[in-house]
């Protein structure tokens, strides 16, 4: 989401405000520790309001949509209520079993508007009384650092060349599905490597899904500004979670010319519906064939290419939040 939210802020500032970062942690312009995810104690309505001095249009990643510190967003809603709020909305409760309960939100206020990241989630928001406009994650297309020297990463990583490298872009929880991830990579005898940690509790599962493991694990986190390099180390994509609010690696994996398998989960057959041409997760034979042969998807790569530069580009969220921003008469 963190990445999603830089997209954000780079288009806000194209379309002339000046970006202010509130958060409980991390490097970031105000800090207000009780908006923290772990935060024992919410923050006061004073902090907050503190923290919002002089801003005229605050933007809420999440933090009114999915109850991971719910003391703290019944604080920020009580304070945003009444003021221009655009409200970004990536999981809602019902995505998440363990949310399910939870009605007081997303949260809503006439001064408000709403964004979804795909048209199930308007879809589901609409049936609770909430409009919400549509717009889809962003990807960027032009990478600043250049295309990514995968032969390097991949030297400094000791990753055997006689092996495919699989690479799983997601922190570990349970929904990522790694035991299926990594049944792929045995599958085609690669080099299973998931970079993220272990998340919501899943670390002692995942420890016993990798010990049973029969082919080399990697466990090496990358920064953002290496993803180029990421991609290009890697012969081929896994991603067959279960469920997504959005998706962000097989667009990426598109713009980097890699394959990827991506899973049944709803969010994926709203895009798939793009046309896009991705190899399934409930079959390893068609990425034994596709690492087996690379040149036989050229076609394949360059379309799922086109199509992220047709639907999810930065200029194309430019256009979409100018739009939105517009109607509501809130640009700078």
């Amino acid at each position: 989401m963190s990445v999603v939210a830089g997209t954000w802020q780079r288009t806000l500032e194209r379309l002339g405000f000046r970006a202010t970062t509130v958060a409980g942690e991390g490097p970031v312009d105000r800090l207000v520790p009780g908006l923290a995810i772990d935060a024992t104690t919410p923050p006061s309505a004073g902090a907050v309001a503190d923290a919002l001095a002089g801003v005229d249009l605050v933007v809420v990643e999440n933090l009114l949509t999915i109850p991971l510190n719910l003391p703290a967003s019944r604080v920020v809603a009580g304070v945003l209520r009444g003021r221009p709020t655009l409200l970004h909305h990536h999981d809602p409760p019902w995505h998440r079993a363990r949310f399910t309960h939870v009605t007081e939100l997303p949260a809503d206020d006439p001064a408000w508007r709403h964004v979804a990241i795909s048209r199930l989630a308007a879809a589901e928001l609409a049936e609770r009384g909430i409009h919400a406009d549509v717009v889809y994650n962003a990807v960027e297309l032009d990478d600043a650092a250049g295309p990514g020297d995968g032969a390097a990463l991949r030297g400094r990583l000791g990753v055997d060349p006689r092996r495919p490298l699989l690479l799983h872009p997601v922190r570990a929880i349970e929904r990522k599905d790694v035991p299926r991830a990594l049944a792929l990579a045995t599958a085609v005898d690669g080099t299973y490597w998931l970079p993220g940690p272990a998340e919501e509790g899943y670390g002692p599962t995942l420890d016993a899904v990798l010990a049973s493991a029969t082919v080399p694990i990697l466990r090496v986190p990358f920064a953002h500004h290496e993803r180029a390099a990421a991609y290009a180390a890697a012969d081929a994509v896994l991603y067959p979670s279960t469920w997504e609010g959005f998706g962000i690696p097989p667009l990426e994996a598109a713009v980097h010319r890699r394959p990827v398998v991506v899973g049944d989960y709803p969010v994926a057959a709203e895009l798939r519906a793009l046309g896009f041409r991705w190899l399934p997760a409930d079959d390893a034979e068609p990425l034994r064939r596709a690492l087996a042969e690379p040149a036989a998807l050229d076609d394949d790569l360059s379309h799922n290419d086109a199509l992220v530069r047709r639907h999810f580009s930065m200029a194309g969220l430019e256009a979409a939040l100018a739009d939105i921003l517009g109607r509501a008469g809130w640009r700078p």
